[in-house]
C-alpha cells in the first residue's frame, strides 16, 4: 500500500498518512505480543505484591512514594488489571511512608518484575516556600502471588517468625476496627516484615499475611540465585543516590529516563499517569533476549 500510494504521487495523502498510524499502531502491538512470548517463567503468569518504601529525602519522598503508587494503579487500570490495596502507612506530614498492594491481571508479575528497584524524582518542592529543586527516593520491590503449586518453607514459629496483632487503621482512625484484625509478620532469618489490614477479620488478615510472606521469601530467594548465577551486586540497593534504575525529572526540564535501558520520554505526567508499557517492555526485552530471565 505505501509503494502503491508513492507511486502514484500520494505520499502525503489522508490515506499514506492513515497507514503511518496503523504501522505504529502495530509496531507498538508487536512489541506487546513479543514480550509476552518471551514471559515463560511458572510466576509470570502469577498476581504481583507490589511494596513501596520511601527513603532519602524526608515528607518530599513520602510524597513521592504516594505519587509511584498512583502510577502503578492507573497502569493496572489502563490493562483492566485488579488492584487491592492491603496496607498504607501514611508519612508525617504527607504522602506514605510505606504501603503495599496486590495487582491481579494478565502476565502481572511478567510485567511488574521489571520494576523492582529506587525511583528518583527531581522537582521543584510543593513543601518548600523557597520554591527550590529537590531530589526524593523511592523503592519498589515486586513478588510473585506464589500458588499451592510452590512450597515455601518459612521456619517454625517463635524461632524463625512472630505474629503481631493491630488495630486497622484509616481516614476514620480507630473506629474503622474496634478489634485488633490487623496482622503483621516478623520473619527473623531474612529480616522481613509483611503486614495487612485490608480484610474485616483476623483470620482472613493472617492468611494474606502469610502468603505475602511466601512470595516475599520466594522472590528473594529466585534474587538470589540470579546473583549467583551472575556474580553481580545484589539488585537491592540503598535507596538514595546512585542507585536508581529510573530517574523523573520535572524541573530544570521535563524527561523520564530508564538508567538500564536508555529509554527516555519527554512526558512525565503521561508516564506518571500510568503509560509504562515503554519503559517495562523495553527492559523485559533487553533482559530476556539476552537469556538472563529476570527473576529466573
Amino acid at each position: 500500500m505505501a509503494q502503491l500510494l508513492k507511486d502514484e504521487g500520494q505520499a502525503d495523502s489522508d490515506d499514506a498518512r492513515a497507514l503511518g498510524e496503523l504501522a505504529l499502531e502495530l509496531e507498538k502491538r508487536h512489541d506487546s505480543l513479543e514480550v509476552q512470548a518471551l514471559l515463560t517463567e511458572e510466576t509470570d503468569r502469577l498476581p504481583c505484591f507490589l511494596y513501596f518504601n520511601s527513603g532519602a529525602g524526608g515528607t518530599e519522598s513520602q510524597d513521592w512514594t504516594q505519587m509511584l503508587m498512583r502510577m502503578y494503579v492507573r497502569w493496572a487500570e489502563r490493562k483492566g488489571y485488579k488492584v487491592e490495596v492491603l496496607d498504607i502507612a501514611e508519612g508525617a506530614e504527607a504522602g506514605i511512608a510505606s504501603a503495599q498492594i496486590r495487582i491481579e491481571g494478565f502476565m502481572a508479575y511478567g510485567y511488574l518484575k521489571a520494576e523492582s528497584g529506587v525511583h528518583r524524582l527531581v522537582r521543584i518542592s510543593p513543601f518548600d516556600s523557597n520554591a527550590r529543586r529537590h531530589t526524593s527516593f523511592s523503592s519498589v520491590f515486586a513478588s510473585p502471588e506464589i500458588d499451592d503449586s510452590i512450597e515455601i518453607d518459612i521456619g517454625t514459629k517463635d524461632k524463625d517468625w512472630r505474629i503481631d496483632t493491630y488495630r486497622a487503621s484509616g481516614k476514620g482512625g480507630q473506629k474503622v476496627n474496634k478489634t485488633s484484625s490487623a496482622v503483621r509478620i516478623v520473619h527473623f532469618p531474612t529480616n522481613t516484615i509483611v503486614q495487612c489490614q485490608n480484610e474485616r477479620s483476623f483470620h482472613q488478615n493472617r492468611d494474606l499475611a502469610f502468603q505475602m510472606l511466601r512470595s516475599r521469601l520466594y522472590a528473594l530467594e529466585l534474587e538470589h540465585r540470579r546473583q549467583a548465577a551472575q556474580a553481580a551486586e545484589a539488585q537491592k540497593s540503598d535507596v538514595n543516590f546512585g542507585s536508581q534504575i529510573r530517574s523523573y525529572t520535572l524541573q530544570p526540564y521535563r524527561l523520564v529516563r530508564d538508567e538500564r535501558t536508555g529509554i527516555k520520554n519527554s512526558d512525565p505526567e503521561g508516564v506518571l499517569d500510568g503509560d509504562l508499557d515503554e519503559f517495562i517492555e523495553g527492559f523485559l526485552k533487553m533482559k530476556l533476549r539476552g537469556n538472563e530471565g529476570i527473576g529466573a
